[in-house]
């Protein structure tokens, strides 16, 4: 009997091709980005290596549509969104409906506590306070921090802080996850849990998860793990 087809094969959340980015002109131009190629599927974790200045954090920028590619196409859970040109023009509500972004520092509000964090990003996409609060109380409890929900940023340890970013980042049920160097500030065993978390997230809400990192700790972490060198993605790892 021939083997049954897989009906619901994984969606892909990232489709790039072709994506080139330079930055000045002439003698001085410096190609960050050549001809760059990537597809992510949901529920797919993918890891970015490379030395820095290869190109990973600006891949992740043109795919967070930070930065505009000089060239290429790009697809973003299933829309089209660049084609030599930007196809969408409010930028800011797509980052905002689709894609959560996790830097190396928490960069938490100060004078905000753990749960009004993660309800800001919400009010800013137009979600009711009551319900903003509902979701951030129950992202916080998904990731282990509930118990510090009233806490202030300065007053959380580093693991709980991140947690409270990643918290943040989910507000909205984005569809990719963009994280810069995540685990740098953090020890070899909480940057593992903080991976674990990610790795979960993937899978329960479906994203893709796309994660620049020089941390070999955390490399098993992956389903995939790729190599950057002179602004060219390298052959999987």
């Amino acid at each position: 009997m021939a083997e049954t087809l897989n009906a619901n094969p994984p969606q892909p959340r990232v489709e790039v091709r072709g994506i080139c980015k330079h930055f000045g002109a002439g003698d001085t131009r410096v190609d960050a980005l050549v001809d760059v190629a990537l597809t992510v599927h949901a529920g797919e974790t993918v890891g970015l290596r490379g030395p820095s200045g290869s190109g990973k954090s600006t891949l992740l920028n043109v795919i967070g549509c930070v930065t505009e590619p000089s060239a290429g196409w790009m697809q973003l859970d299933g829309e089209p969104i660049y084609d030599g040109r930007w196809l969408r023009r409010d930028l800011r509500r797509l980052r905002l409906e689709k894609i959560g972004f996790i830097f190396q520092t928490h960069n938490l509000l100060p004078f905000l506590d753990a749960t009004e964090n993660v309800v800001e990003a919400m009010e800013l996409a137009g979600m009711p306070a009551r319900h903003a609060r509902t979701r951030a109380d129950a992202l916080l409890d998904y990731l282990g921090v509930g118990k510090r929900r009233q806490a202030m940023p300065g007053a959380l340890s580093g693991g709980e802080a991140q947690r409270v970013a990643i918290a943040r980042a989910l507000a909205n049920s984005p569809r990719i996850i963009l994280a810069d160097e995540p685990t740098a500030p953090l020890d070899s065993q909480r940057a593992g849990v903080v991976m674990d978390l990610l790795r979960r997230i993937a899978v329960d809400q479906q994203a893709a998860v796309l994660v620049v990192t020089h941390d070999e700790t955390i490399f098993d972490r992956f389903d995939r793990l790729l190599q950057f060198r002179d602004g060219r993605l390298d052959p999987i790892v």
